[in-house]
């Protein structure tokens, strides 16, 4: 306690002046302005001790009330299993109510580590290669490794695809990740030849080629260029050509910006409010179909009258497919297949070039040596022969392993989604019939027990090394393989050909 306040009055000399001060007691209502002073301090303090145990007291509560919400959040999604089904789900951390993990997911996405949200799982429950979560507004198993991926993959029988809800909507219902298993075979059967196919990809290839030269000049022209986009209107116009013949610039232009906001909707959450990624996507597919069933109505008036283009392109090849039983795709088909397509060839194949020629401009020597084949090749070529055929294409052995490197370290589609049809064990863990299922790509590709030194730029690490089946993911694999593989394959190897020949 304080002692008791008093003032004193001058009574006494002091030693230093000889001024007299004399000390009397006064009534306690009076006090000095050192004990005024001291009270106060000393009730500020008493304040600020109560104010620190109030705030620490808020920090347990709202603890304790995140807590409570994430447990209740998953006990809600679990509740249904059964405590013994319950109790064979991988660990894992399902996060808050509403958004689960996605934060946690687009944080690390945003940040220069995108491995970390990955890394937090295995660092908090060992690298067991399969974790649960919730992704996408869905409880989510999450596949990290190649053995696990590879059954989830194969298994047709227990596992449909299952991409979330913008995705299905973006690129369409009757597109390959929307339909079932049955259907899927049948429109598979039905494309694969006018997109994938060995006489397809030689028709393509002299607009390739061409498209390749021309460009090259023109960005040598222009000084500094923003290189991505530049490669993404490089590859919308190949891909524009392939399917609907079409090379106005103003049209492709147009036709881009509207793809380019249904691109930014496809990995985002499926919120229809203005302003949202989704909302404005929603709104550029509507675009796109417009423009699809346009030119499939104009073409069906031309085929009426008896008048064919003296070349097809891939919409007129859907538009002729038929199957054993003389069924046709219909128009929805064909737009969502078109929508399809376009996001993976225009997408992945501009980042993928793009990164393949920074890995070589980081790596003098690989550039060198990918110089060196592509130089061979050149002279071999006859003086009669105009340009690359798809011979020279197959001889280009060290820059298809450039390729599969930068697919290896940077591919786009770092994750497939599927899900469970049936119960299912994986690893020795539940998968719920309903759930989710996640195949992280991108931790398979980056796995440092398969790939030593797994960020490091290698391609000669392929010379005598055969992955296993699931433990190289570059376009998937099983049925549900990418049908467009091999046609991004070639938009990359004729444009690395020529960028190393003449440019850097």
């Amino acid at each position: 306690s304080p002692p008791s306040p008093s003032i004193y009055r001058a009574s006494e000399s002091s030693s230093n002046d000889g001024e007299a001060y004399t000390r009397q007691s006064l009534p306690n209502c009076h006090l000095s302005l050192s004990c005024y002073i001291y009270t106060y301090l000393y009730t500020q303090e008493m304040m600020e001790g109560a104010s620190g145990l109030v705030v620490a007291l808020a920090v347990v509560v709202l603890a304790a009330v995140c807590g409570g919400a994430r447990r209740a959040h998953e006990w809600a999604w679990e509740r249904g299993l059964g405590a013994g089904r319950r109790g064979r789900l991988p660990p894992g951390d399902m996060g808050w109510p509403v958004i689960g993990n996605m934060w946690a997911f687009l944080r690390a996405f945003k940040s220069s580590d995108p491995d970390s949200f990955i890394a937090s799982f295995i660092r908090r429950y060992g690298r067991i290669g399969i974790y649960k979560a919730f992704m996408f507004g869905s409880p989510t198993i999450m596949v990290t490794v190649p053995e696990s991926c590879k059954q989830v993959l194969m298994d047709d029988d227990h596992f449909a695809p299952g991409w979330p809800k913008a995705t299905n909507e973006l690129i369409g219902k009757k597109s390959f990740i929307g339909i079932t298993q049955a259907e899927h075979k049948r429109l598979r059967r039905l494309t694969a030849n006018p997109v994938n196919g060995y006489e397809a990809l030689n028709t393509y290839l002299q607009f390739i080629e061409n498209t390749v030269i021309s460009t090259l000049e023109r960005w040598a022209s222009m000084g500094q260029i923003e290189f991505l986009t530049e490669l993404r209107r490089f590859t919308f116009r190949i891909i524009m050509k392939i399917f609907l013949s079409s090379e106005n610039e103003a049209v492709m232009e147009s036709l881009e910006k509207v793809y380019t906001d249904l691109n930014y909707g496809i990995r985002a959450m499926a919120i229809n409010i203005p302003g949202f990624a989704y909302h404005r996507a929603l709104k550029a597919r509507k675009k796109l179909v417009a423009v699809f069933q346009s030119v499939l109505d104009e073409r069906r008036a031309m085929r009426r009258k008896k008048l064919f283009p003296a070349h097809k392109d891939m919409m007129d090849a859907l538009m002729e497919v038929e199957d054993d039983k003389g069924r046709r795709l219909d128009d929805e088909e064909i737009i969502d297949v078109l929508i399809m397509y376009l996001n993976a060839g225009h997408e992945s194949s501009g980042h993928i070039t793009m990164w393949a020629t920074v890995f070589l401009q980081e790596n003098p020597d690989i550039f060198e040596k990918t110089k060196l084949e592509q130089e061979e090749i050149q002279r071999s070529i006859p003086p009669t022969q105009k340009g690359l055929t798809m011979k020279e294409i197959r001889k280009m052995e060290y820059l298809s392993k450039v390729i599969d490197e930068t697919l290896r370290i940077v591919n786009i589609a770092f994750v497939s989604f599927r899900q469970a049809t049936e119960d299912t064990y994986v690893n020795g863990y539940l998968i719920p019939k309903g759930w989710k299922v996640q195949l992280w790509y991108r931790s398979v590709n980056l796995d440092p027990h398969i790939y030593p030194d797994p960020t490091n730029f290698n391609p000669s690490r392929w010379d005598h090394f055969t992955p296993k089946a699931g433990s190289f993911l570059p376009f998937g694999l099983g049925s549900r393989l990418c049908p467009g593989n091999e046609l991004a394959k070639l938009e990359i190897s004729v444009f690395l050909h020529y960028f190393v020949l003449g440019y850097q």
